[in-house]
């Protein structure tokens, strides 16, 4: 399908509807962690260089990016960090959990500015889980909203592991869905900057390997029972886009249903129902994905703007909107752009800007 096709007609006047984005971000100063990071630990932080092409006024203050999201026609907005991602590399465990307690208070802080509007998203470090516990309630408390965490994990502590059981209770428990960002933890983005990436595997990374990464994620949360043990916990793909997940799923109950009796696993529904109870999945510009949701997604899928990064829509989201999900009867689109979102963290009522 051609990213030019000509849009269907619909029932949808995209001008009249209010927007949550489900996956924005903002830019923390690139010397957060430097300042406040314990002299033991500072040189175990990666140093960061001053912002150039996100370098919006809102990715940094609160106030100005209710501005600029007015621009957007954008009413609300689910925050995730930028340069924190780069920190689920990090080996130590206590340095990690310094680096994201700083990187917790400056998110809420930046919230502050508008808490009608602005929901964080929390970094929890799953080195040490009674710890990782411990913070998420502390985030919980401080209004922020989920559980993030690597979608990478290194190669001794998979989501194949025993490891994250009581982190799994616990976020139940406290209704905190578990977000898994693209880019974050034991994967190629440690590498950026090195200047050894040629320019075809630079491709290869940006579609097959962070699609592979978050493929090898879900599969293994899945077929490993994890979702089958906690039924009420939700875990969220953030920015991986959604057009590869009905094919995916559909093979895996292909194949389980076929192979179920000899292969037995620690689940007691195919895939797809747990997919569809379970997996929420952010979206930026998927014209495929807009156009399967009668497949998989109607209650699941979220459109996000990832302002104010390069991939970002802003400032002209509505034309992608339209485009791409403008065909939809009315209350499947307004569970896509907002009631999805709202649903999933459990949001206040929002006044359209």
């Amino acid at each position: 399908m051609s990213t030019t096709a000509v849009k269907e007609t619909g029932a949808v006047d995209i001008s009249k509807e209010m927007l949550i984005s489900s996956d924005s971000h903002i830019m923390e100063p690139a010397d957060l962690w430097e300042r406040q990071m314990p002299a033991s630990q500072s040189d175990r932080v990666p140093k960061f260089s001053a912002d150039v092409g996100d370098a919006k006024p809102g990715g940094f203050e609160g106030k100005e990016r209710v501005k600029e999201m007015a621009v957007d026609g954008v009413s609300a907005e689910v925050l995730y960090p930028t340069k924190g991602l780069r920190l689920f590399a990090i080996e130590d465990p206590e340095t990690q959990e310094a680096a994201f307690r700083i990187g917790n208070d400056y998110m809420a802080e930046y919230c502050a500015a508008a808490p009608d509007r602005l929901w964080g998203i929390p970094m929890i470090s799953v080195y040490n889980i009674p710890n990782a516990i411990k913070e998420l309630e502390r985030c919980k408390k401080m209004g922020l909203k989920g559980a993030l965490i690597w979608q990478v994990p290194p190669e001794h502590l998979r989501f194949t592991t025993e490891h994250y059981e009581e982190l799994w209770a616990a976020a139940e428990d406290l209704d905190m869905p578990v977000n898994l960002h693209i880019l974050s933890g034991f994967n190629y983005s440690r590498f950026s900057g090195s200047g050894t990436t040629s320019p075809v595997d630079a491709y290869r990374n940006s579609v097959n390997t962070k699609l592979n990464d978050a493929v090898t994620s879900v599969f293994d949360l899945l077929f490993t029972g994890a979702m089958d043990r906690y039924p009420k916990l939700k875990f969220v793909l953030v920015e991986n886009e959604v057009g590869w997940i009905p094919f995916v799923m559909y093979q895996w109950d292909r194949y389980v249903h076929r192979f179920g009796p000899k292969r037995p696993i620690p689940i007691s529904e195919l895939p797809s129902f747990y997919v569809n109870r379970q997996v929420y999945s952010t979206f930026i510009d998927d014209l495929p994905g807009g156009h399967t949701l009668h497949v998989w997604g109607e209650d699941n899928c979220m459109w996000s703007n990832d302002y104010p990064h390069a991939a970002s829509t802003w400032p002209d989201s509505k034309e992608v909107i339209d485009r791409d999900l403008g065909h939809l009867a009315p209350e499947v689109f307004s569970k896509i752009v907002r009631e999805n979102v709202t649903r999933l963290y459990k949001l206040p009522t929002v006044a359209r800007l």
